[in-house]
């Protein structure tokens, strides 16, 4: 047992602690200031101001690093120990100080994420809104615009809405646009957008692959699998994962709930059959806390972190392409 004991402790100096004791970090990682001699950063992006709908999201990173501490350090599906295979510690929340302006805030995301990116760190985040995703894969695209894997009800490729292109329904028409995801090798996952009439001819006209809830159930999670890879070929790979990809029966907390979507096995099942693509980074967003008291959604949006965090573990390492991409004025 002390054997045990210590080799967790190698892990995070907290992980073998209980889960309300000590400095609450994600999965119990050392929380750190330095950011040398690392491979995956795991960060909060504590920012809703991009919702349409049901704010809340911007308590998400606490929520998740919170529940996280029942999850540690081992994949009991899969027996992957990710600290076995990288170095990862917790580099603390984005420093936001325009909480209220959208397009300062996505300036300050861009910039923090370029200095993980040149750091050589892979970035896992938790949001906040969706919106994050875009100015996060501005900063690390590089020169090889990564294929996006996307879990979602919602194609999120909406137009301007209310007076801004940088609201939680579009980031993944900003990214084509900016040219920082290949479309062409991207995928989304579970689709049942009630919003469609104005967002899938755009994802289908840039040739994303769409599976919506309907091919989900012909499919079945092993089908599903075998499309994604499809799709993804041997591109680098950003995971991206809304929490209403699953059904709102099992993660209620989130800003814009669809009915009939994945259940918590699918998801896990579907994010582990990614092992072996070239992952360079991910997020799992939308955990409202305040729309769960029970913590139930951030539970899951824990354990589907720790699910990305493994296959990116176990990936073969994509080459940090240095630079990002600038902003378009």
């Amino acid at each position: 047992m002390d054997d045990l004991i210590k080799r967790i402790k190698s892990y995070g100096k907290e992980m073998a602690e209980m889960p309300f004791i000590g400095i609450t970090s994600f999965f119990r990682a050392n929380l750190v200031q330095s950011w040398e001699n690392l491979d995956i950063g795991l960060i909060g992006v504590p920012t809703d101001a991009a919702l349409s709908h049901r704010p809340g999201a911007r308590y998400g990173p606490q929520a998740v690093r919170a529940q996280s501490g029942l999850i540690r350090y081992i994949n009991p599906w899969t027996k992957v120990i990710p600290y076995d295979h990288v170095r990862v510690a917790d580099l603390g929340d984005v420093p936001i100080c325009n909480t209220l302006n959208i397009d300062l805030l996505n300036g300050e995301i861009f910039d923090f994420y370029q200095r993980v990116h040149a750091a050589g760190i892979r970035p896992l985040s938790v949001g906040g809104d969706h919106s994050i995703s875009f100015p996060i894969l501005r900063a690390i695209a590089g020169s090889e615009p990564p294929a996006l894997i996307h879990f979602d009800a919602h194609h999120d490729t909406a137009p301007e809405m209310k007076g801004s292109k940088f609201h939680h329904g579009a980031p993944f028409r900003n990214a084509v646009e900016a040219g920082v995801i290949n479309p062409k090798r991207s995928v989304q996952v579970a689709i049942r957008d009630p919003y469609a009439e104005m967002t899938e001819a755009f994802a289908l006209d840039h040739g994303m692959r769409v599976i919506g809830m309907p091919e989900v159930e012909r499919l079945g999670v092993e089908g599903v699998i075998a499309q994604i890879r499809q799709a993804v070929g041997d591109a680098p790979a950003y995971i991206s994962f809304d929490m209403d990809a699953l059904d709102p029966t099992v993660a209620p907390g989130t800003g814009t709930p669809v009915v009939g979507g994945l259940s918590t096995r699918e998801a896990m099942r579907m994010v582990q059959g990614l092992a072996g693509l070239p992952i360079v980074g991910g997020d799992v967003v939308e955990v409202s806390p305040p729309f769960d008291p029970t913590g139930i959604t951030a539970l899951v949006g824990a354990q589907i972190l720790f699910e990305i965090l493994c296959v990116a573990a176990l990936s073969p390492r994509a080459p940090v392409k240095k630079g990002g991409k600038k902003p378009k004025k």
